[in-house]
């Protein structure tokens, strides 16, 4: 066997790759319900915090921000490792997929807050006081005037860190979640062969590629243009 056979025979072996294909497009569902719920909660609960430190609160507004930092801080794996082993001493068991889900959300939320945070304060003072002349309450001129300025200034930065931290749900692997990464790694070890592997790869093209042009077709549209 040639050198060339014995790298195709390795890494793209046709019986092992036909083999595990449906546990990879198992995974690939699993990782597509991860990521969407980690970015709708995260997003969600980043511009709840947002608009809430908004309103000038001192003591909620440290609060805020102790749990945003303490979040931005802190590896994504530590916080899965913690809930996932931690919690089950204080009574609670959560499966892995919920504390991938938790701990991928949280730190999305966290990141997502600053980033909501840097674009209602880029909104200037001039535009709240306009607003507020013609009679218009702290919380509409939050949410009518400022908000929709903000958003289309948080674009950019929102997207990249999105897809960055939705790429972490590779992490569930550690935690027994069966995606992509969990399921090829499982296949690796049954099949002693990584082809599996390359059959995870190509999955995480295929969910991948159309994300990041999607965010960069959303930046153009959507951002302020010079």
């Amino acid at each position: 066997m040639s050198s060339w056979e014995r790298f195709l025979d390795t890494f793209f072996n046709g019986k092992i790759l036909a083999r595990y294909l449906p546990d990879i497009l198992n995974g690939t569902v699993v990782t597509i319900e991860l990521a969407a719920l980690v970015v709708v909660t995260g997003l969600g609960a980043g511009l709840l915090l947002a608009l809430v430190r908004s309103f000038g609160i001192r003591s909620v507004n440290w609060l805020i921000i102790f749990t945003v930092d303490l979040f931005r801080a802190l590896p994504p794996l530590v916080i899965i490792v913690l809930i996932y082993f931690g919690l089950p001493n204080a009574g609670l068991s959560p499966s892995g997929f919920i504390s991938t889900w938790a701990s991928l959300a949280m730190v999305l939320m966290a990141f997502s807050e600053e980033i909501f945070w840097a674009g209602i304060t880029s909104v200037s003072k001039g535009q709240w006081e306009a607003s507020r002349s013609t009679g218009l309450t702290f919380g509409q001129t939050l949410l009518n005037v400022v908000l929709p300025q903000a958003l289309r200034l948080t674009i950019p930065p929102l997207t990249n860190r999105t897809i960055a931290i939705t790429k972490g749900t590779a992490l569930g692997s550690v935690v027994a979640v069966t995606e992509i990464l969990g399921e090829a790694s499982s296949a690796v070890s049954n099949s002693y062969n990584p082809s599996p592997l390359i059959l995870g790869a190509a999955a995480y093209l295929f969910l991948f590629i159309p994300v990041v042009v999607l965010g960069r077709w959303v930046e153009k549209k959507y951002t302020w243009k010079r």
